[in-house]
């Protein structure tokens, strides 16, 4: 039945139909109810009696298409569970690629990173076959060269690998993996039908520091990219295929320190490779191997196996890593690299168009999210014409932000990132999910809040707006006019009936070049805007926002409103103020550091006693504003006391603060003109 259901609705999902009927719920289109019923469907506990007459009615002789959408419509409906129950059933996670101008110490984002992966499913059936199955000649070859080992007068595989380490001290096991891998790699080169990457080598360098990490970063054991690599070549996240981890006891298999630390290397891999979709790893813990998979839901691991019991699937795991092609190993398959240009190809009106990818902009550092990434691109031989192509992954209750993004655009909201393009990223003719596209069906656990399967579905939006965070702006005039004009844009957007919800110092944009049509500053990321009046939960897990920013009335659980945008505002200014000496300046402060870390609670009382009393908040600014913005003191001052009269928080909603923060703002710059 399960087989049955999930064949029929992934036929229905490729319906030209299903991207224009009407969502059940009234928000976006039908699609998005059908895949959130395809991610129920696999779940232990669903009902099948939902669906039986949506089957019924597919498999009859001579089948009727009013019948069939009449009775999906039902199925969907049935499905969806009241907004209230997903409103009080989803908590917010902290999430590692919400850290704001941190040091990024290793005891802080641990604990972080430990929640945004969460329960890890381990010891999965068919993992092995499920990744490495498609990989052309593994299974003929791996079976060659374990046969190879086992011959001989001194065969390498008897009762165990030759030489390997009883007692696996770490540079013991690094240097019977690199003598491994010489012969693995020396046998199985002339045997893969289609060319094999010639430049792939192991990596096995644990003392030595890898490039492109905001904390110290090292790594025991993996295999990397390097054309031009020598033995003692150093190297980046950026060139890290297949991260590992080695610990010398067995039991560390099953404890948390392993996948852990094998986490932490996955996050910068995503992190640093602007392509990457997910990242597969391995610990080898004494002769104990396991197979992880990191993605935007989290992590999954394959079963364990001991190499000298087992040596065919440690030669099949090994010549698999080396062996398989870029998508194999996660990279997007849509992003194209030829003839010197990456670019992506979209359909626009009913015609296709090649985008040109100039550079990448922003890669959100994280696993489990969003996992926002934004590139600067052009139409093909339109090079004036400047795009911003952006990649996040969204769980499937929410609203596409594109739609939003398209409707605002349609009713000349102002000062906000205008609508080019959106769609759900297809791989080979499918949505790209991480349930059935990435995970392949193998992570079936439902979530113990909603008794559903969670998923993630990869959603791509051009826009035709391109900036430069706010914090880059090339003097304090031109910093307070571009928070005079966001805050503009904030209202125009709310009067449109839409409520941002993620005010930060990534999402206010400064547009400086005379040369670029785009708005001179902008609001950007509508991935947690909702539609106002507020007639369903927008399907958002929690509190909203990036933690730095947030209100003291979103982190002590109040309903968001735009009052709470408004306080965000001056959240990002005051935290420019401290972090930034100037343009592209930036400085971590250790006081604020731990605003990325600390409890919901703790933060709110944090912030409250930051602003409270006028003498304390002045001394707070003197203390810790850079030399470059203290200027600026009097003004953020007199912020504060619009934003927080009387030092108190707002209990009522007022749509004239819009207007008073921005009298200050322009008075300030005013001021700075004089």
């Amino acid at each position: 039945m399960q087989v049955l259901t999930i064949s029929l609705l992934s036929a229905l999902l490729i319906l030209p139909a299903i991207r224009l009927l009407p969502s059940a719920t009234g928000h976006g289109p039908l699609r998005n109810d059908l895949l959130s019923l395809a991610s129920t469907v696999a779940s232990a506990d669903f009902d099948f009696n939902r669906v039986i007459p949506l089957l019924r009615s597919a498999l009859v002789e001579e089948p009727n298409d009013v019948t069939i959408w009449d009775e999906l419509y039902s199925a969907v409906t049935e499905s969806t569970p009241p907004s209230s129950e997903i409103a009080s059933s989803i908590q917010q996670l902290r999430n590692t690629s919400s850290f704001a101008n941190s040091s990024e110490h290793r005891k802080y984002v641990d604990d972080v990173l430990k929640e945004e992966l969460g329960a890890i499913d381990v010891g999965l059936p068919n993992f092995h076959n499920t990744y490495f199955g498609s990989v052309a000649d593994l299974e003929t070859t791996s079976q060659a060269f374990f046969s190879h080992c086992l011959v001989g007068s001194e065969p390498f595989f008897k009762d165990g690998w030759r030489g390997w380490p009883k007692d696996a001290k770490q540079d013991d096991v690094l240097s019977w993996f690199a003598d491994f891998n010489d012969k693995l790699m020396s046998f199985a080169a002339d045997r893969k039908s289609n060319p094999i990457n010639r430049y792939r080598r192991p990596l096995a360098k644990p003392n030595e520091l890898i490039g492109g990490s905001v904390g110290i970063r090292k790594m025991d054991i993996g295999f990397m990219r390097d054309p031009q690599a020598g033995k003692d070549s150093r190297c980046h996240w950026s060139q890290i295929l297949v991260p590992g981890e080695l610990k010398s006891n067995p039991s560390a298999d099953k404890a948390l320190e392993a996948w852990l630390d094998l986490g932490r290397y996955a996050r910068e891999v995503l992190a640093a490779q602007d392509t990457r979709r997910f990242v597969l790893g391995f610990t080898l813990c004494g002769s104990l191997m396991r197979v992880w998979l990191f993605d935007r839901l989290g992590g999954i691991a394959s079963e364990q196996f001991n190499i000298n019991e087992d040596g065919l699937r440690f030669v099949f795991t090994i010549l698999g890593f080396l062996w398989m092609d870029d998508e194999e190993l996660g990279f997007d398959p849509t992003i194209v690299q030829k003839d010197g240009e990456k670019f992506i190809e979209i359909s626009q009106n009913g015609s296709s168009k090649r985008i040109i990818i100039d550079e990448v902009v922003q890669r959100a550092p994280c696993i489990a999210g969003r996992a926002t990434t934004c590139w600067k691109a052009h139409p093909e031989n339109e090079p004036n014409v400047l795009l911003v192509i952006k990649d996040s992954w969204q769980y499937l209750e929410r609203d596409e932000e594109g739609d939003l993004l398209r409707e605002a655009t349609q009713k000349g909201v102002i000062n906000v990132a205008r609508y080019y393009h959106h769609e759900v990223v297809q791989v080979r003719g499918l949505d790209d999910d991480v349930q059935s596209s990435i995970r392949r069906g193998l992570d079936t656990r439902p979530a113990a809040a909603t008794g559903t399967i969670s998923n993630r579905v990869h959603r791509r939006v051009i826009l035709r707006d391109y900036g430069t965070p706010i914090y880059r702006a090339s003097s304090r005039l031109a910093l307070l006019a571009a928070f005079d004009h966001c805050i503009e844009g904030h209202e125009s957007l709310h009067k449109a009936g839409f409520l941002h919800r993620d005010i930060s110092v990534n999402n206010l944009m400064i547009n400086e070049d005379e040369n670029n049509p785009s708005w001179p500053s902008f609001l950007i990321d509508l991935d947690l805007a909702i539609r106002e009046p507020r007639d369903a939960v927008s399907g958002a897990k929690g509190k909203t926002g990036t933690r730095a920013f947030m209100s003291i009335g979103v982190l002590l659980d109040e309903q968001h409103s735009f009052m709470h945008d408004l306080e965000s505002f001056f959240w990002v200014l005051f935290w420019i103020c401290i972090h930034y000496d100037g343009p592209d300046k930036s400085r971590s402060v250790q006081s604020f550091d731990n605003w990325n870390f600390i409890d919901t609670q703790e933060l709110a009382w944090s912030k409250k006693g930051t602003v409270s009393n006028e003498r304390d908040f002045l001394r707070i600014m003197n203390n810790n504003f850079t030399p470059y913005y203290q200027p600026l003191m009097p003004w953020i001052n007199r912020l504060r006391r619009v934003v927080f009269p009387n030092g108190n928080r707002w209990h009522r909603q007022d749509s004239e603060l819009y207007t008073w923060m921005r009298e200050v703002l322009q008075e300030a710059q005013r001021s700075l003109e004089a």
